[in-house]
């Protein structure tokens, strides 16, 4: 025998209700993995050429390696300012351990900002402000929100912002990108000082090889910095930053919709159109 409330839905039993929360936990940085087993794989084989040649020693020339890699930082110091330059070098430092971008997570904490200061106010999300310190752009954007700013202000504000985030990023990969140019110029001028050495002591033997391995090594050298490490790792900056940028972008209609005071719904449809289909957000629809 069916109970009440499965007849009172026409023969069909309830729905269980959904249970949703918001609980999102902090962002990190996190090991990239893909980063370092591509460098190792990539040095593996040629170290294992190397070996397998039985020549390891003579691929080694303290000249060329002088050449090439103060020659490459000297003449992309010419492009850029010296504080470019060794902010390039602590973002390269960075993609061993890089800031966590995970857009579904910063969809969820949006949410879960949104709906405390549509319940409570805005005013209650002063409590919150400081366990989001692992995100300081979200935290500033909040801040402008609790803080009273206009949607206009905070909108004006917030894309400035993400605007500069994106132009120091592009800086810092355009760095590496010209370097990667360099390096293998480096080498050619490596090259040519090593024959102009080898053709100008043809009398005397013994300064034959030292010449040639200075000639052939630089080249070498050159093409290893390069298309193994400056070229990739720029790509991977520029990964990382098309992420960051989308996490922004989130995080900038979050506040938006806090000043706003609009439905959670809302935020979460709206942020639907910026994730992948695959992290798209399902608590209210």
């Amino acid at each position: 025998m069916a109970d009440r409330a499965t007849v009172e839905n026409g023969g069909a039993r309830p729905r269980p209700a959904r249970t949703r929360t918001f609980d999102v936990p902090a962002s990190g940085r996190t090991l990239d993995i893909a980063l370092i087993l591509g460098l190792s794989v990539a040095f593996g084989l040629v170290a294992t050429a190397l070996v397998l040649g039985g020549s390891v020693g003579s691929f080694y020339n303290l000249p060329a390696v002088l050449i090439v890699l103060i020659g490459t930082f000297a003449v992309t110091l010419v492009s850029y300012s010296i504080s470019e330059l060794f902010g390039a070098m602590a973002a390269v430092l960075g993609t061993l351990l890089p800031q966590c971008h995970d857009l579904r997570l910063a969809g969820e904490r949006s949410l879960n900002l949104a709906a405390i200061g549509r319940d409570n106010g805005v005013l209650a999300l002063d409590a919150v402000i400081p366990s989001v310190d692992s995100e300081p752009f979200l935290q500033r954007a909040v801040a402008m929100a609790v803080g009273g700013a206009t949607p206009h202000q905070i909108d004006q504000v917030l894309a400035q912002e993400i605007d500069a985030i994106q132009d120091i990023r592009h800086r810092h990969a355009g760095v590496l990108r010209r370097a990667a140019e360099v390096s293998p110029s480096m080498g050619l001028i490596g090259t040519l000082i090593g024959l102009i050495q080898l053709l100008g002591n043809l009398d005397d033997p013994g300064s034959i090889g030292p010449a040639m391995a200075v000639a052939l090594l630089t080249t070498f050298y050159g093409a290893i910095l390069a298309y193994m490490v400056l070229a990739p790792i720029a790509a991977k900056l520029e990964r990382n930053a098309e992420a960051e940028l989308l996490e922004c972008e989130i995080y900038h209609a979050c506040a938006m919709s806090i000043a706003r005071q609009e439905n959670p719904r809302l935020l979460e449809r709206m942020l639907n159109t910026k994730l992948p289909s695959s992290q798209r957000l399902d608590y209210y629809d």
